[in-house]
């Protein structure tokens, strides 16, 4: 169910596109190290990331719901329950990221691309699209031959009920939790939908949508968040539009 909630926009500049954030609706969001470069060295650092993004957002109100920490780039699927909970906890928990990683490894300057890229995801539609598509990342990327052989990711959570500290922090979405009653049966279904190829089009749209600041979502949840907010929410129409007749039909 869409949540109809106050919706607000971020800008830092008028060249960039403004965020929008609904509390109590899911975001898929990215965030890139600079020139694409090593964010994650060894083993430590996935873990004092994941540390500091866990009180973070334990702090400022964001639930995780999915997650892969790729070797220069990580991906969640949040929700906010602030207007900002997403804003403040990549600002702390990326601030003191960036401050562990420069003394542990004598380097100096930044270590992110810049602003987080962030869509409002059409929950019941695309929300398990988009935990599919986190997770299989490494895959996609040729370092694994199944997402279960991935330690940095919220897969073995979901699908084989591990409960380490590396998942112990994730809130299992609605979509999830009513997949099956029980949870062996749960995570059998959801291991089933890792069989079937990914959708070409589910995947454009993700890939579209993320990188782009479009609504993932319908034709009625694009419009909602256009209506809500200051900018189109969906790519527009091609060809020229319509000439109205002289009688206004």
């Amino acid at each position: 169910m869409i949540v109809y909630a106050l919706l607000t926009t971020f800008k830092t500049a008028m060249a960039r596109l403004p965020r929008y954030v609904i509390p109590g609706q899911p975001q898929h969001i990215i965030q890139r190290g600079n020139n694409r470069q090593t964010i994650f060295a060894a083993e430590a650092d996935y873990q004092f990331f994941r540390d500091v993004v866990v009180e973070a957002a334990g702090r400022f109100g964001l639930a995780i719901h999915a997650y892969v920490w790729m070797t220069n780039h990580i991906h969640l699927l949040a929700t906010p329950t602030y207007a900002d909970s997403i804003s403040k906890t990549f600002q702390s928990a990326g601030r003191k990221y960036v401050q562990y990683f420069n003394y542990t490894y004598r380097r100096s300057g930044t270590l992110w691309e810049g602003r987080y890229r962030a869509t409002v995801v059409d929950s019941e539609r695309y929300l398990l699209s988009v935990m599919r598509y986190i997770e299989l990342n490494p895959v996609r990327a040729g370092m694994v031959a199944h997402p279960r052989d991935y330690p940095w990711s919220s897969h073995r959570s979901y699908a084989y009920g591990e409960n380490g500290p590396n998942l112990n922090w994730l809130i299992q979405p609605d979509q999830y939790l009513n997949i099956e009653r029980t949870d062996d049966a749960r995570r059998q279904a959801y291991r089933e939908l890792f069989k079937a190829e990914f959708d070409a089009n589910d995947l454009q749209a993700i890939r579209d949508a993320t990188h782009k600041g479009w609504a993932l979502g319908d034709e009625m949840f694009s419009g909602m968040i256009e209506t809500l907010g200051e900018r189109r929410a969906a790519p527009a129409a091609r060809g020229r539009p319509r000439k109205k007749k002289k009688n206004g039909v």
